[in-house]
């Protein structure tokens, strides 16, 4: 229904009115387009959910109790604003009548606004031409909501310290067994993903990837050869950041670490240990109840794990374990890691 938005409606909306048009495109798609009839809510009291929400057509009333405190009718100046964005919501706000409004993810809106009014204008080694080209894979990656807990200051440095690298199809990014340097960010193209094995040299291949896709950070996290080759299939354009920029501005950032008691406190109020170590190395020694998923089928497991779980990731050191993390975090599931790992707490 988003779709069915007009742009210049939205553009007069504070502060969508802020935003520049390529990037108020880039969210148009993430915007819900809602209808509410006459007593219905868009929001109770003490909701912490964090949306933005516009009345686009009708009225609606902000409630205390039974109390009507608040009347804002669509087309108002009042209307241009956010309704109630205080949280926890102070009012429960109801249709009057029939009322078309639209709710908007608060952090994506946010990080997008800041990286409108701060990023664009301080990447200075891109062109004018680089930065239309590049503007879906920008949009894409500040879209993925672990992203949008890294501080603005740090969103900012790490698209002036990104580099472009042109590519051609065939070329071959990351060979499997190689150090890893380098976290990339697929700007324009399609990269496989390979795996050798074994029983096939010229290897398996295990995932394609396009604009806005991310590698490389496992062997940069895990301090790890690089358990995969990665070549392009077409010609396209990488965005790459370097091992230092990668530790300091985007790992740290998202990974949260508890110490043993933490990590005990959020399994008895319903969490669940993830041990991601090779199933001999669980058998071994693990947590109780813990569930094992080792690091390198991980992202190919994700639909067995519960996205409304919190999750405590553990190996031996907390090495594996912040790499798990890392991918858990970009697709949005609950997790914090055990710090120093499981050679360093209490079974």
């Amino acid at each position: 229904m988003a779709k069915e938005l007009d742009l210049a409606r939205l553009k007069s909306l504070s502060p969508l009115n802020g935003l520049k048009k390529d990037n108020l495109h880039a969210i148009l798609d993430k915007i819900e387009l809602l209808e509410a009839h006459r007593g219905q809510s868009l929001f109770k009291k003490g909701d912490t959910d964090k949306r933005t929400v516009y009345v686009l057509s009708g009225t609606i009333e902000l409630k205390q109790g039974d109390k009507v405190v608040h009347t804002i009718a669509a087309g108002t100046d009042e209307a241009l604003n956010p309704i109630a964005p205080i949280l926890p919501r102070q009012q429960t706000a109801v249709a009057a009548g029939a009322v078309k409004y639209i709710s908007i993810d608060s952090e994506l809106l946010d990080v997008t606004l800041t990286w409108d009014q701060t990023g664009i204008y301080e990447v200075g080694e891109f062109s004018t031409e680089q930065l239309q080209e590049t503007g879906d894979w920008m949009s894409s990656f500040l879209q993925i909501k672990a992203f949008q807990q890294i501080p603005p200051a740090n969103i900012q440095s790490i698209f002036m310290r990104l580099q472009q690298v042109n590519s051609k199809a065939g070329d071959v990014v990351i060979q499997q067994g190689d150090d890893g340097d380098y976290f990339y960010i697929i700007s324009r193209g399609r990269c496989m993903v390979t795996r050798e094995t074994p029983l096939s040299d010229a290897g398996i291949d295990l995932a394609e990837l396009s604009a806005g896709s991310t590698f490389g950070e496992e062997a940069l996290l895990t301090d790890a050869k690089c358990n995969a080759t990665i070549r392009m299939q077409t010609d396209g354009v990488l965005m790459r950041l370097g091992k230092d920029d990668f530790q300091a501005l985007l790992k740290e950032p998202m990974l949260e670490w508890v110490d043993q008691d933490e990590a005990d406190r959020v399994v008895s109020e319903g969490g669940q240990w993830l041990d991601v170590r090779l199933p001999g190395e669980f058998k071994v020694l693990h947590k109780d109840n813990a569930v094992n998923l080792p690091l390198y089928v991980l992202r190919h497991k994700l639909n067995t794990l519960d996205r409304g779980k919190q999750y405590v990731v553990c190996c031996d050191t907390g090495r594996r374990s912040s790499a798990a993390a890392f991918v858990l975090k970009q697709k949005n599931f609950q997790v914090v890691v055990l710090k120093n790992g499981l050679n360093q707490s209490e079974l």
